[in-house]
């Protein structure tokens, strides 16, 4: 039943004129009997009998609510004009006041309110005009109700009006802040990535540096001492082998930065350890557990897995309370490498000016798993707190 409503509803919004011209039909269907019940059972000083002027009128009166949304005072006007018409010629003006009301809700919920504080002024001179051939003037609760009705649809039609206005600037200010929302994001994305370049051609700079030594000292033993030759220039394939991976994992990601970078290796999983003690320093009571044989990573993963648990704990000391604590596992798997990092803290407040509204660090960590092939998964954990959940997939380097 819900669903045929809303059904209708939608079809009815599709098609305006459909739903307007549905109303005057019906109202102009209810007035031709109504003027003849008019007639016959209206009292002391009942009206004449319609004629076919007068039903004329009447059904063109009751058709004008299909103008409602284009022509809204044409259509008032003519209401009125007829109204005015039947009284001077005694017949009954029907459901012609209902029409009346009709537009003038339409002009005030449509029109703005210079134009439509006319629509009541005319729908109430042409009742007072109607009332002047019948004798009808001195009916003050007839003139009084009338009022009433027709200021009270048109208060209405000024509440849906503003309330329609409202909600559309509503919508106009989501859509503003959604874009810029997402131009945040893509200056967020565009500076990690530029963040993320710069330390892989550090990585990549440090390969080559190393590469450049080897080469040197091969090229020196190479006649006195061909084994050791050999041996540096295998480490030359290896290091190569590394450098080219990184090189194709940052294909796409621009750099903006072209100052310098230094030609110090990066940190990576070894040098969790110390940031968790660092992190115990600073007031965060933390625990590590490192479970598997560690493996050979490549640069860049190595130093992305590090960057998460720095990121992950950073948010969990400046968000999860005083008394809160983390847990950091880095699992090392068959062709595979797994960072958890959980707090039982509260998180982030409303209000809180540390508070990242956009999510910048995480949408570094996003950037920097994604960029790596991995699985990420952040939220608050079951038991209360946060988690920060990535699996890194490692590839073999021959």
């Amino acid at each position: 039943m819900c669903t045929t409503i809303g059904s209708l509803r939608a079809r009815l919004h599709e098609h305006p004129l459909a739903s307007d011209a549905a109303l005057g039909a019906v109202l102009a269907g209810a007035a031709v009997p109504y003027a003849y019940a008019a007639s016959l059972l209206g009292g002391p000083a009942p009206p004449r009998e319609p004629d076919a002027l007068s039903l004329t009128l009447i059904v063109t009166g009751c058709l004008s609510p299909v103008l409602r949304r284009s022509r809204p005072f044409l259509a008032l006007t003519l209401v009125c004009l007829a109204q005015v018409t039947l009284a001077a010629t005694g017949q009954s003006a029907s459901l012609l006041w209902l029409a009346a009301l009709v537009l003038v809700y339409s002009i005030a919920a449509h029109r703005g309110l210079a134009v439509s504080l006319g629509a009541p002024a005319l729908a109430l001179t042409a009742h007072l005009a109607s009332a002047v051939p019948s004798d009808r003037l001195g009916d003050v609760r007839t003139h009084l109700l009338t009022t009433v009705l027709t200021v009270t649809v048109w208060i209405t039609g000024r509440s849906v009006r503003l309330r329609r206005a409202y909600q559309a600037e509503l919508r106009d200010r989501d859509r503003r802040m959604e874009r810029a929302r997402e131009a945040d994001r893509r200056a967020a994305r565009a500076e990690e990535r530029s963040r993320i370049a710069r330390e892989l051609h550090d990585v990549v700079a440090h390969h080559v540096s190393v590469m450049t030594v080897q080469a040197a000292a091969a090229r020196r033993v190479l006649a006195a001492d061909p084994d050791r030759a050999g041996e540096a220039l295998s480490a030359i394939e290896n290091l190569g082998r590394t450098a080219m991976a990184e090189m194709r994992d940052i294909v796409g990601v621009l750099r903006t930065d072209t100052a310098p970078a230094e030609r110090t290796p990066q940190p990576g999983v070894e040098e969790i350890p110390a940031l968790v003690d660092q992190m115990r320093e600073a007031g965060l009571h933390t625990q590590l557990w490192i479970e598997g044989e560690r493996g050979r990573l490549s640069p860049g993963v190595d130093l992305a897995a590090y960057r998460l648990v720095q990121e992950a704990l950073t948010n969990s000391l400046r968000h999860a309370g005083p008394q809160a604590r983390a847990w950091v596992t880095v699992r090392h798997g068959p062709g595979e490498l797994a960072v958890q990092v959980e707090d039982d803290g509260r998180g982030p407040e409303a209000g809180d000016p540390d508070a990242e509204p956009a999510g910048h660090g995480l949408v570094g960590i996003r950037e920097r798993v994604a960029l790596y092939g991995g699985l990420l998964r952040i939220g608050p954990r079951p038991g209360g707190g946060f988690e920060v959940n990535a699996r890194f997939p490692l590839k073999e380097t021959r």
